[in-house]
């Protein structure tokens, strides 16, 4: 990113997402980060299960939203920050497994608007399955009351 080296670009999503409450809720660590790439897992937990013992869809789609989220962060100005106008996620397989981890893509990023994907997986006995796909389209925001990284 102009303006930030890598070490600045990390610094700065390492700060933006110990703030996010869900995510430690979840258990949800920042695994890996990259411009325009970032990858966060969980272990799981019944305090985030549905009726059937699986993981719930709400904690998919949450690090997958955060992986997405963040990797558009990891490519705007340093006086930028992100919100989510849009998403849509398909599950693919129930979510069950050892460890859940999502890996957020840019797939083109603009000067107010970014569209990112996440692929989400489940891994169980040293295999890993994909569970869930997610696109979203994330607006740059600066300025605005609120907004805080």
């Amino acid at each position: 990113m102009a303006g930030q080296d890598e070490r600045q670009v990390e610094e700065r999503v390492r700060a933006s997402f110990a703030k996010q409450g869900l995510m430690t809720t979840l258990g949800a660590t920042l695994v890996d980060l990259a411009p325009g790439r970032v990858e966060i897992a969980f272990e799981p937990t019944s305090a985030i299960s549905q009726q059937h013992g699986f993981v719930h869809a709400g904690a998919l789609s949450a690090i997958a939203d955060g992986a997405a989220g963040y990797a558009a962060l990891s490519l705007m100005p340093p006086d930028q920050g992100v919100l989510t106008t849009e998403f849509k996620i398909n599950f693919l397989e129930p979510a069950a497994g050892d460890r859940i981890r999502a890996l957020g893509t840019v797939m083109k990023a603009g000067r107010t608007l970014t569209f990112a994907q996440a692929e989400v997986f489940a891994e169980a006995d040293g295999h890993e399955r994909l569970i869930a796909y997610f696109t979203a389209t994330m607006m740059a925001v600066e300025g605005r009351a609120g907004i805080k990284d």
